[in-house]
């Protein structure tokens, strides 16, 4: 019988590190991460209500198809309270769908990512200007849901020890 998979959600404002750190616990622990995968469905900024639903269910259905083939942990780049919160930033809108699909997924630790490294620029990422009130935002909202996070921050080497130290004690 296969063990239990524990989910794992880097999380937090824009260049802050999630997907490098994603592909290189899912190396370190021979595993899957998902990647954001709006990424794969948009190439600006200008994107509609049913895009952000579209990428909803995409980024759902992703983390349920990888946990089949994962090994102990898997690593999301993202979550739907991530989708809600740039739905908000973007459109002003969060349609219900994605608090519906927010609740099919359940992670086992949210490691919140600190703006603290440098910003890069990426042609989708546009909000080097708001990096402290957005970071302020994610940081509300998991509060506001009760989920206990770590925060992650420092180099790169400190980043990859605090996430390894925690994932060690699962």
């Amino acid at each position: 019988m296969k063990p239990e998979i524990k989910l794992i959600c880097f999380y937090g404002p824009e260049s802050t590190g999630k997907s490098t750190m994603a592909k290189h616990f899912a190396q370190l622990y021979n595993t899957e991460f998902v990647p954001e995968v709006a990424r794969e469905l948009i190439l600006s900024n200008d994107f509609t209500v049913e895009d952000i639903m579209r990428i909803g269910h995409a980024q759902t259905e992703r983390v349920k198809e990888k946990l089949k083939t994962a090994n102990r942990f898997l690593f999301c780049d993202t979550d739907l309270i991530t989708t809600q919160i740039y739905s908000k930033k973007y459109l002003g809108v969060v349609p219900e769908v994605l608090f519906e699909l927010e609740r099919e997924i359940h992670y086992d630790k949210y490691f919140l990512f600190d703006i603290d490294v440098p910003w890069v620029a990426d042609g989708l990422r546009d909000l080097n200007h708001q990096r402290e009130e957005m970071l302020k935002i994610f940081e509300e909202e998991l509060t506001k849901r009760k989920i206990q996070f770590v925060r992650v921050k420092g180099d790169w080497k400190e980043r990859e020890k605090i996430i390894k130290t925690e994932l060690d004690s699962l």
